[in-house]
């Protein structure tokens, strides 16, 4: 459309030659580094191919000589603009500038109120079908500040970490380069079209998730040969000697002792034994002690209430949580957060053998409170039941926040899009949303109601079982009550649950879920410039409220 038959041929003689060389229609994607910017540098489409992505709104909105130094001298202001008046998304379009060397792809047009203004999964699948990454390639995302962190962090979701394809694993040195740029618009379009460059701090803030992002996600990408608890706990102490700080760890037969029954219990039938992690980052002049819970069920067969042919495969994602609170304990800590955060994991491999936990046994978690088991395949909610109450006691926090791939239910409630959340504090339930918006790691309310709920759990012989009666009644809004009930309903401080066993993956790959959204909800926290301009108002005179309350009891 946009060449003449000699350029025409010119392009087909060139396309050989590239594919002979290995470029796109005959490469195997391999891991890449990723590498962001402001601005862009200047670079040849033929060496050096390139993708710009976004809205037509945005796009039209720029001057070629915005744009020209990543497409000259292979393209034309008047292709440039021809190309960008012919995208047509629905919800997404492309078109070629130049070959399949220099590209342009519209995001939707809609938005509506519970999608995420970046069009994060549009980006990561735009980027995932044009990009390849085994050999140095442009990525220019246009758009305007507020959806700069959460597009970053779906870039980074398009370049998984793990692979165990035979000639998959090249050297550091050896791996291409995926550069990401940033043309950051001006909302108004009346005066300049170009706003201000990310500063040094802001690449830097956008860096640490990208990498919190593909940790995550590699994590949960591995199938549990290559990720045991063991293996789970070696990325926490990797990620401590960056940080320079030593985990707490607790294992095996200590948990018993301790009375970590929940965390235990599930995993003491592994190979491998169950055990409890903790990160600590406790800054000076902190006025606030946050916790972030993980579910870390390095895989999970139901136990003996096992799960069928077709239900267990897919179960090594079951420490989606756990992952997803790692990657962002990370970033949040490189970024510079100003309060106490603690990272705990609640590690176990839900198996099957002579030791494992049976239906009608009764375990007393680290709540003290005692569990009739009727349904083994419920262990999600038991390990995360100690980690909260630990959160509590032992580490003095005001506001304990669990993530977890807890419940099929949550995909009915919510979807694949949206985790399902639950809170005690209705100020916090909008904050939630709202940071789901911001950070593209979209969340959706459940009901908080125990009063109606929680008597699903009720027992005879303990004080409660942990599976439901009626499995039509609210089971997502349940599960997370169930954890809460440790906790007790009269907890004073913020308690806040995320399911997230649908945004855990997408087709076959991780997504590093819960970076974003974490770093985002508690972003008023950071030093970073960048992620306070976006996160949420945080319910400042219920956090002082309850943090009273939690160092009075």
């Amino acid at each position: 459309m946009f060449h003449s038959s000699i350029f025409l041929k010119r392009r087909n003689n060139l396309l050989y030659s590239l594919a002979t060389k290995g470029y796109k229609g005959c490469r195997t994607k391999k891991m890449a580094n990723l590498l962001f910017k402001s601005g862009l540098t200047k670079s040849d489409p033929e060496s050096t191919p390139v993708l710009i992505i976004g809205q037509v709104k945005h796009l039209t909105q720029l001057h070629f000589n915005d744009i020209k130094p990543k497409l000259e001298p292979r393209v034309s202001e008047e292709t440039f603009k021809l190309a960008v008046s012919s995208l047509h998304p629905s919800p997404t379009d492309t078109r070629s500038l130049w070959l399949n060397l220099a590209t342009v792809a519209a995001l939707p047009v809609k938005c509506s109120r519970h999608n995420t203004p970046s069009r994060a999964h549009s980006i990561t699948k735009i980027v995932q079908s044009s990009v390849y990454g085994d050999v140095d390639e442009n990525i220019v995302i246009v758009c305007e500040q507020p959806q700069i962190y959460a597009s970053a962090c779906a870039v980074a979701r398009a370049f998984p970490l793990y692979s165990r394809k035979s000639g998959a694993q090249v050297s550091e040195s050896d791996k291409a380069t995926v550069t990401v740029e940033f043309v950051i618009v001006n909302k108004e379009i009346a005066g300049e079209a170009l706003a201000p460059q990310l500063s040094d701090d802001d690449l830097k803030c956008i860096e640490n998730a990208a990498t919190g992002v593909r940790l995550a996600a590699k994590i949960v990408d591995a199938p549990c040969n290559d990720m045991t608890v063991d293996d789970f706990l070696t990325q926490v102490k990797d990620i401590g000697k960056v940080l320079k700080i030593t985990p707490t760890i607790i294992r095996d037969e200590e948990l018993e002792k301790r009375g970590f029954g929940g965390i235990y219990g599930v995993g003491k039938a592994a190979k491998v034994p169950p055990a409890l992690a903790v990160l600590s980052y406790t800054p000076e002049g902190a006025t606030q002690t946050i916790a972030w819970v993980g579910k870390g069920i390095v895989y999970d067969t139901g136990g003996l209430s096992l799960k069928g042919k077709t239900a267990m495969p897919g179960m090594k994602r079951d420490c989606g949580g756990a992952a997803g609170v790692l990657g962002a304990f990370y970033a949040a800590v490189q970024s510079g957060f100003k309060e106490n955060l603690h990272a705990v994991f609640c590690l176990a491999e839900n198996g099957v053998g002579p030791n494992a936990t049976r239906p009608d046994d009764i375990h007393t978690l680290y709540s003290g409170r005692t569990v009739e088991i009727n349904n083994t395949d419920a262990e999600g909610r038991l390990v995360l039941s100690d980690g909260v109450v630990y959160a509590s006691k032992d580490l003095k926090a005001n506001i304990i926040l669990d993530m977890a791939t807890l419940t099929g239910a949550q995909g009915i409630a919510t979807g694949k899009y949206h985790s399902a959340f639950l809170t005690n504090n209705g100020d916090w339930e909008q904050t939630v949303l709202e940071a789901g918006l911001s950070s593209g790691d979209l969340a959706f309310p459940l009901p908080f109601c125990p009063e109606l709920h929680f008597s699903e759990f009720t027992s005879a012989v303990a004080d409660m079982k942990n599976s439901v009666s009626d499995r039509n009644n609210a089971q997502a809004s349940c599960a997370g009550l169930f954890i809460a009930s440790h906790l007790g309903f009269d907890y004073p401080g913020t308690w806040i649950h995320v399911d997230m066993a649908y945004p855990v993956h997408s087709g076959e790959r991780a997504t590093g879920y819960g970076v974003s959204l974490l770093t985002t909800l508690f972003g008023s926290y950071s030093k970073q410039n960048l992620l306070r301009s976006i996160a949420p108002q945080v319910p400042v005179a219920g956090i002082e409220n309850c943090a009273k309350k939690a160092r009075k009891n």
